[in-house]
């Protein structure tokens, strides 16, 4: 990931928290743990909702053990696909239509000049929090508005069991207009013949 500097077309306290979140979210390596300080410093710059539940997120990662702070991570998202990170799962399950959703969620980014890395899925949240954060107001708003069904049923899942990174979910969404209805208790059954990801994006191949 890379660090950007605010849109001025939308709220810089918004988009700087989503980066930091971002980051927050990603696996606690060196790379991540070495940026913390940096974190820090960038949300010590911005006010407004959310501020407070991603400053517990960055002081975790400011004063854990780094083998610790592995584990609980690889704990909390990647033993139960019900707190995974992957967005898309949360609304289309294990079924066709998310290999549909991927595939439109890429072709929508080529067409704002946003590539994720190769070895990162386009649903990752810290991708989308990226992509959010490089892209003008209206892209973003929409990527956003399309998961924000999936934040909620995450964070959900993320408060059955004691972790800062609930915070960061916390945070997210208080960047967020508040979502037009309750999430699903569940990811769909397989589901055929249904649009995917409604952006507009059918065309930039």
């Amino acid at each position: 990931m890379k660090l950007f500097r605010p849109r001025a077309i939308t709220s810089p306290d918004h988009t700087a928290l989503r980066q930091i979140a971002g980051w927050c979210l990603q696996y606690p390596d060196e790379a991540v743990l070495g940026k913390v300080g940096l974190l820090r410093a960038c949300l010590d710059e911005t006010t407004g909702p959310g501020h407070d539940e991603l400053s517990r997120t960055v002081a975790y990662l400011e004063n854990g053990d780094p083998g610790e702070l592995a584990s609980h991570y690889i704990e909390v998202f990647d033993r139960k696909p019900r707190r995974t990170l992957h967005l898309s799962w949360f609304l289309d399950g294990d079924t066709r239509r998310r290999g549909e959703t991927l595939a439109a969620l890429r072709r929508f980014y080529r067409t704002h000049g946003f590539a994720p890395a190769e070895n990162e899925l386009p649903d990752f949240l810290p991708v989308i929090l990226e992509f959010a954060a490089a892209a003008g107001s209206g892209a973003a708003g929409q990527v956003l508005a399309r998961f924000h069904p999936a934040l909620d049923l995450l964070h959900h899942n993320l408060s059955t069991m004691d972790t800062p990174y609930r915070d960061a979910v916390t945070a997210v969404l208080a960047t967020l207009p508040a979502a037009p209805a309750p999430p699903p208790a569940e990811p769909p059954a397989e589901l055929v013949g249904l649009d995917p990801f409604p952006t507009g994006a059918g065309g930039g191949r």
